[in-house]
């Protein structure tokens, strides 16, 4: 939008594949509490129709290269395009558990952000599948939305502080591992344990193991940063990485995944490669 306000020839490239596509709606987002991600999306896309400089395309980028002269990004249609600056916001993808029953849950009552998804639970049963120490701390938030089980999975062994400290927070401590999750899908009714037992549970949470979808940063040589749940490339203030000409925004280049820090960082991504056509024309990262 900042671009495209500037008169600059912007070029946006979309696949499709949005990490919250699972997710039948938002929440959090200021003004769009509620409506469903692709919602969200197309009323963007109507919104940067009415600017003649900006075309949307949807396709993939597949390899980018680029110095001094320019960047370019090949297209897995085979075509080339060729831009002054980029703007890498191509984000994250999540690695789920292979646990029977996980991943058609996956966005609806199971999912990884309670202030997202929490409110609609409606206060009922949830549970935290741990992935490693860092479900401590979903565990301890998570007695706000609903009572809270904590499924250690045999990766988490809580310290005596810690057992305390979720006891204050009446967080039940379950060692015995998930199995499987049962209900009809995507709803839950609850997990059934290793040894035979269930547990009614409305939602289950997991903060996953996330990647970037694509090695296009990698590619243009950014470095990245790791993360409580996996790399995200390195930006300063303004968005831009170390690479001249490059910027990045979303959850590719953060460590906390929340669709309103996107956005903003969206906004000081499309600022910055504006001035920087402007005061740093050429390239030249000043020392």
């Amino acid at each position: 939008m900042q671009l495209a306000r500037a008169r600059r020839a912007v070029l946006v490239l979309d696949n499709g594949l949005p990490r919250n596509r699972f997710a039948k709606t938002s929440h959090g987002f200021p003004a769009q509490d509620g409506r469903r991600p692709a919602q969200v999306q197309a009323d963007l896309r109507k919104e940067l129709a009415a600017y003649p400089t900006v075309d949307f395309r949807d396709a993939a980028a597949v390899t980018a290269h680029g110095d001094v002269e320019g960047f370019h990004i090949a297209l897995a249609d085979g075509s080339i395009k060729t831009a002054r600056r980029m703007i890498l916001a191509y984000g994250v993808h999540d690695t789920l558990p292979d646990l029977p029953g996980f991943a058609e849950r996956w966005g609806t009552s199971v999912l990884h952000c309670p202030y997202c998804h929490g409110y609609e639970l409606n206060r009922q049963p949830v549970g935290v599948l741990a992935r490693d120490e860092a479900s401590m701390h979903q565990a301890m938030l998570l007695p706000d939305w609903g009572a809270t089980t904590l499924f250690t999975q045999g990766v988490f062994t809580p310290t005596t502080e810690q057992r305390d400290m979720l006891a204050g927070r009446g967080v039940r401590i379950e060692e015995v591992p998930v199995a499987e999750l049962i209900g009809p899908a995507p709803a839950l009714e609850a997990v059934r344990l290793a040894d035979g037992r269930e547990i009614a549970l409305a939602g289950l949470f997991l903060a996953p193991q996330t990647a970037p979808t694509c090695d296009l940063g990698a590619q243009l040589g950014c470095p990245t940063e790791d993360g409580p749940t996996g790399p995200y490339l390195r930006v300063d203030a303004m968005q831009a990485t170390s690479v001249p000409g490059v910027f990045a925004a979303g959850d590719l280049a953060s460590p906390m995944a929340n669709a309103t820090r996107a956005a903003a960082a969206g906004v000081m991504a499309g600022t910055a490669a504006h001035r920087s056509l402007i005061f740093d024309p050429d390239l030249i990262r000043k020392p």
